[in-house]
């Protein structure tokens, strides 16, 4: 069944070549009780390793059934331990934190051969243990804990049965039940394979075989040892030795599990894992709505601008190096206006304007506001469409009627909640009727753009202010493209109208929509600082789990070992810690959308910020987290399925 010839296999120790195999040679049969026995050093443990498939030999051939494994692949040596061996180590090898039915069941994860798990409850009372099978490991006696690591072994029925100085670490009591159940599956027609440095455990063994220094000294049948009757069992196959395919979703399902079942096992280390990543999302959800928030605020306050205006203003000049008022050198008239609203191509509307602060009174009660007297076309130039009642008509401006809208915030001044149109207010002892009331607009900086009031141009200029002329003409552009002409129209009509010549032009425009780009742009630039800072955040938490996860394998290092032995491939096992890692994000997503929108409207609530918490940016968030995740969960996942199963199992 078993036959190697020539078997070499040397290690480094710092500068000293050790061979713990010289030229060995032997062969194993079906149904044999060996024992292979030794001092410490002399090499009987690194051949039961090559002949349990957990390392390889650097020289000589090794062959199972005639089949030379010396050429399997990794994930062929996988599915025969898997299939043909069983297991029994000296330190037991047994998952913490986990049931003894569990731990049974281990091998089966990876057969693929569609065993079902009471196949783990079966074994467990073929040991005597159907009393301790939900009882975790700390709970269990070493005499137990053996038992269990026996069923586990005989779980997937394999033809041999490996045990590693099996008795070691076990009082005589519990020694000689190791070895009666040894002889019990001997009886069965296992192959026992049995390493030891206990002559009194190798009497046991129908062949003894005596290795020193790395070469075999002695091989001899044992004519103490009990005459054991040959009984015939299904033998595990070794035709095939790729695993059998099934069903994916399983698979994965199996895979998810452990995993589960692995973090949850190590709670602390879990959540430390996932703080990184909730902090992470919670930073993206937080500065996204924050982001969003802004960005809200400022196509409110770009609205409040109206689109496509253009603002003339008679332009401030310096003498002497000592800057003049704006309009010391020219002013603007309705004439102006009046020329622009007609001669300059693509204006389509037309408000002059002026306004001073005046003092506000009904009945008992006074309110100092701001007064701006506009044309009707102001209405839909900057939005201003009342929310109750109506805007003055061009007649009335022409007749300088004595009617006002207010804002929101003179409304709640001087009426409460009463409605005001209709009721009369006086504006610097003047009677005005109120005939509409004007829409929200908020603020902009230390201006409450709701604390206005609005009159007709010409009853501002002429019963109120006493001015011959406005402040400055708004104009409204049909089209964006057009800016430009009409700017450079614009200043040309004015040169020609104040008679300037070749002096320097004493009226300037203000662009507005230059204003809303610019504007529109630091609200990107913020947004995309916010974000920035949320990215790095992330990718901080996403080192934390990289981190966490090389930690958790240089803990599990045994546990890997112990799963390759028992069949695991490196894909699993790289499946496996990815699977992790993609928990933890997930998890650490969940947690951090929840934090971030808590914290959203925490901000919101406190700070007076506005917060928009969109389903993008959640959604964004859990994928973010997601890739991070298996970023940075790649390197210690193929760390980990990287490892030779002996070193892991030999970690300390």
């Amino acid at each position: 069944m078993i036959k190697v010839a020539n078997i070499r296999k040397t290690y480094q120790m710092g500068d000293v070549e050790v061979r713990a195999l010289d030229g060995v040679s032997l062969t194993i049969e079906q149904g044999e009780y060996v024992a292979i026995i030794g001092a410490s050093g002399s090499g009987k443990s690194t051949l039961m390793h090559i002949l349990g498939l957990l390392d390889v030999p650097d020289s000589g051939t090794f062959e199972i059934d005639g089949t030379d494994v010396m050429k399997f692949s990794d994930t062929e040596l996988a599915s025969l331990r898997n299939r043909v061996m069983g297991f029994v180590f000296q330190q037991f090898n047994l998952l913490r934190r986990t049931s003894a039915l569990e731990n049974v069941g281990l091998p089966l994860i990876y057969a693929r051969n569609g065993k079902k798990s009471d196949a783990s409850r079966k074994m467990l009372d073929l040991v005597g243990l159907s009393d301790r099978m939900t009882h975790h490991t700390n709970e269990l006696s070493g005499g137990q804990q053996q038992r269990v690591a026996i069923a586990r072994a005989l779980v997937n029925n394999p033809s041999i049965i490996l045990a590693d100085e099996p008795t070691g670490n076990l009082d005589s009591k519990s020694a000689r039940e190791i070895m009666e159940v040894m002889s019990e599956l001997h009886a069965r027609g296992l192959t026992i394979l049995l390493v030891t440095h206990d002559a009194n455990v190798a009497s046991h063994a129908q062949r003894i075989i005596e290795i020193k220094d790395g070469k075999i000294l002695a091989d001899f049948q044992n004519s103490d040892a009990p005459e054991i009757p040959a009984v015939t069992t299904e033998e595990a196959s070794t035709d095939s030795v790729k695993p059998v395919k099934f069903h994916a979703l399983m698979e994965g399902f199996t895979l998810v599990k452990q995993s589960v079942r692995s973090l949850l096992s190590n709670k602390v280390r879990t959540m430390l894992s996932a703080l990184g990543i909730m902090i992470g999302v919670a930073a993206v959800i937080a500065t996204i709505a924050i982001a969003n928030g802004a960005k809200a605020e400022v196509e409110k306050s770009l609205s409040r601008l109206g689109s496509n205006l253009l603002s003339l203003y008679p332009a401030s000049r310096s003498r002497g190096g000592v800057s003049q008022a704006r309009g010391s050198v020219s002013r603007l008239t309705e004439q102006d206006a009046q020329a622009l609203r007609t001669e300059i191509q693509h204006v389509v509307r037309v408000s002059s304007e002026l306004d001073s602060n005046c003092q506000v009174k009904v009945g008992n009660k006074n309110w100092n506001t701001r007064v701006e007297g506009v044309d009707p076309d102001y209405e839909h130039m900057r939005s201003y469409e009342p929310v109750i009642g109506r805007f003055f008509t061009r007649e009335e401006g022409i007749q300088r009627a004595r009617v006002a809208l207010i804002g929101l915030t003179v409304l709640r001044e001087l009426f409460g909640d009463l409605n005001p149109v209709g009721q009369v207010i006086k504006i610097n002892r003047q009677s005005f009727t109120v005939i509409g009331v004007l829409p929200e607009k908020g603020s902009s900086g230390f201006r409450d753009n709701d604390d206005i009031i609005l009159i007709p141009l010409q009853t501002g200029m002429y019963r109120l202010f006493g001015e011959k002329y406005v402040e400055r003409i708004d104009l409204q552009v049909d089209d964006a493209s057009n800016m430009e002409r009409a700017q450079a129209d614009i200043l040309a009509l004015m040169a020609k109208r104040h008679r300037i010549g070749n002096r320097e032009n004493p009226f300037s425009i203000r662009n507005l929509a230059e204003i809303q780009d610019t504007v529109a742009a630091t609200g990107k630039t913020l947004s995309l600082l916010l974000s920035s800072i949320a990215t790095i955040a992330l990718i901080v938490g996403g080192i934390g789990i990289m981190n966490i996860m090389l930690v958790s394998v240089t803990e599990r290092t045994r546990e890997i070992g112990l799963r390759k032995a028992l069949g695991a491939r490196r894909q699993d096992i790289l499946l496996q810690f990815l699977i992790e890692a993609l928990i933890i994000s997930f998890f650490g997503g969940c947690a951090g959308a929840g934090i971030g929108a808590v914290a959203s409207l925490i901000m919101e609530k406190f700070s007076g910020w506005n917060v928009v918490i969109s389903q993008e940016s959640i959604l964004l968030a859990f994928v973010f987290s997601a890739v991070i995740g298996i970023i940075f969960g790649m390197w210690p996942a193929r760390k980990a399925s990287m490892l030779n199963p002996i070193d892991a199992l030999r970690y300390e």
